[in-house]
């Protein structure tokens, strides 16, 4: 199998150090002695470790899959060496405090070494990337016994985490889920119920798995209002922190699915699991949300990993395929036929494919970047205006990048015709891995209602005042440019910033008369949306990679590829902004007019 990748080293440098260097979210205390030096250092070896190490058993680990016999899972061959390697790098712990044994870099880097990770092996991701989501919950709300006991292991890498949520009967509506809670006198609780799909519940990778449960105790009120969070250990920790003895917590199968096969996506049974309350009583909804939101900006770069995979795949092949001639003309009259990637419609799918891939990068980086702002700001003002940044970008970075990445997946597998629908070149992989990124951690359905119920209209729109006021300003800085590209690009997304404003204003005033007809344009509204701030981005690069080739820069190449990307984002993409504006105004009546019995 030929699974083609190199970490876009370039591109992640000019979106960390060049791109967003007058956002307002920078100098940050707590940063001051890492250099934009070591964080290219940083860069080159996570680059390496992917490359060298994760990459090769990607497709291996896709064949083999995880497996389960006699109540023991086990992941595929290689998996453990490449894990201990990887913790013993210490790439577990990158963005963890320091006082927890991490090495407290900031997310904005963090994010782009996931995006490595991703891309070599989005099933090995998902060990590591589980534990810290747990880990962040565990910061905000555990007790400090309970950090002295558990995160010290887990930053390491020698212990993982998971978060339990879903339920047989219940997956989104958490407020049906059954799993019980009982008190005990030592301040511990008695832990029993099922849950499904608990990606990393147990495997060989660490010596122990430290399970976020959530779970009712005997007087909850009902709903989600009655829902606790609970620490729960695979192994019960001794005195001296070392691992004890087994908990009441089994496996009792593994899912068969479409793809992630090297995942170990578990069935669990807790059976008077001992555990412990993380948190305060009935509010445990809010302390796993604060591992759910980590979680599912860090899907959106599972998505972006993706993609970037797909797209260096689909071009390495298409530079090498021959097959017809161009269209102009033989382009090279030596072979039997031409490379494919001369042919129109190969190079559109080609540029889309590195449109998601550099769209996605430059927006996901803002976000992180406002992440770091939001936990690390000391000014009150920078860390609400973060805060409302992320909170409207969450659910935006989930569900647009996993959205375009499936999209870039198909399009790789177009790309190879044939040979990309049957295993030997590993691109149909992309295609099934893809995909579980648009359904977990809250399907992107559910994401766009969250956007347009909860995060657009939350303070009366406070949230999206970062965003709009940054479009403005950029609009306004760049209303005087006399490059004529630059100016075409300017008028292309003002427009499109328009259409996104006056989408907005019709949303929420339908929304006051009719919840439905919110619900009917969430999903156009919320790719508008990414659409319109991954413009900004392109925009915001064009005017930089003009004044860099106006210097003279030794890389010329590197922004003349920007401005060549940037000029398809705005003709071939970004008008589906006007597209998603004229069917959002169209309302509701088509979407809910046909009667339940004529489906």
């Amino acid at each position: 199998m030929v699974q083609v990748y190199r970490a876009p080293l370039r591109d992640m440098r000019f979106v960390l150090h060049e791109l967003f260097a007058d956002d307002d979210f920078g100098n940050l205390p707590g940063f001051e002695e890492y250099t934009p030096d070591l964080y290219d250092a940083i860069l080159e070896e996570a680059a390496r470790l992917t490359q060298d190490v994760l990459l090769p058993l990607n497709a291996s680990g896709d064949l083999e899959g995880a497996t389960y016999e006699n109540g023991v899972v086990r992941t595929p061959a290689g998996f453990k060496e490449a894990y201990n390697t990887f913790r013993d790098g210490g790439w577990a712990a990158l963005a963890s405090p320091a006082e927890w044994g991490g090495q407290g870099l900031p997310e904005s880097v963090n994010k782009l070494v996931e995006e490595m990770t991703c891309s070599a092996n989005l099933s090995f991701s998902l060990y590591p990337g589980l534990t810290h989501g747990a880990t962040t919950a565990m910061l905000d709300h555990a007790s400090d016994e309970l950090k002295q006991a558990y995160l010290p292991k887990m930053v390491s890498g020698e212990w993982s985490g998971t978060m339990c949520l879903t339920e047989p009967h219940c997956g989104t509506d958490l407020g049906m889920l059954r799993t019980r809670a009982e008190p005990q006198g030592d301040g511990s609780y008695k832990v029993s119920g099922e849950k499904i799909f608990i990606s990393a519940g147990d495997h060989d990778l660490t010596d122990n798995v430290i399970h976020l449960v959530l779970a009712r105790l005997p007087d909850a009120p009902k709903g989600v209002k009655g829902i606790s969070l609970f620490l729960v250990p695979k192994f019960l920790p001794k005195d001296d922190g070392s691992v004890g003895p087994r908990n009441g917590v089994q496996v009792a199968g593994i899912e068969h699915k479409m793809g992630l096969k090297a995942s170990a996506t578990c069935q669990m049974v807790f059976d008077d699991a001992t555990g412990w309350l993380v948190g305060e009583p009935n509010k445990g909804l809010a302390a796993m949300f604060t591992m759910m939101n980590t979680e599912r900006v860090s899907v959106g770069i599972q998505g972006l990993g993706v993609g970037e995979i797909a797209y260096q795949s689909a071009v390495a092949y298409a530079k090498e395929r021959l097959q017809g001639r161009a269209l102009s003309g033989p382009a090279r009259p030596d072979l039997a036929a031409d490379p494919i990637i001369v042919h129109p419609d190969v190079r559109r799918m080609l540029m889309t494919m590195r449109v998601y891939a550099e769209g996605s990068r430059a927006l996901g980086q803002w976000v992180s970047r406002a992440l770091d702002a939001e936990k690390h700001a000391t000014d009150p003002e920078m860390k609400a205006r973060a805060t409302a940044f992320v909170a409207l970008m969450t659910p935006v970075v989930k569900a647009l990048f996993t959205d375009l990445a499936s999209e870039s997946a198909n399009l790789a597998v177009q790309t190879y015709g044939g040979h990309g629908y049957i295993r030997d070149h590993g691109v149909e992989q992309f295609v099934r891995d893809a995909r579980i990124a648009q359904i977990y951690e809250g399907t992107n359905g559910v994401q766009a209602l969250d956007l347009v119920g909860r995060k657009m209209s939350a303070k009366m729109g406070a949230n999206m005042r970062p965003f709009f006021h940054a479009a403005s300003r950029l609009i306004e800085d760049m209303a005087n440019v006399e490059d004529k590209a630059l100016k075409a690009w300017h008028g292309a997304y003002q427009q499109a910033f328009g259409a996104l404003q006056m989408t907005t204003g019709l949303i929420a005033q339908k929304a006051l008369k009719d919840p439905e007809e919110a619900g009917a344009a969430a999903t156009d509204y919320l790719r508008m949306l990414g659409l319109v701030a991954m413009g900004y981005t392109f925009l915001k690069a064009a005017g930089i990679a003009k004044a860099k080739l106006a210097e003279g820069v030794e890389d010329a190449a590197f922004y003349e590829a920007k401005l060549a990307t940037a000029n398809f984002f705005f003709d071939r993409i970004l008008p589906q902004v006007t597209a998603g504006f004229l069917t959002i105004k169209s309302g509701k009546r088509s979407v809910m007019a046909l009667d339940v019995e004529a489906f």
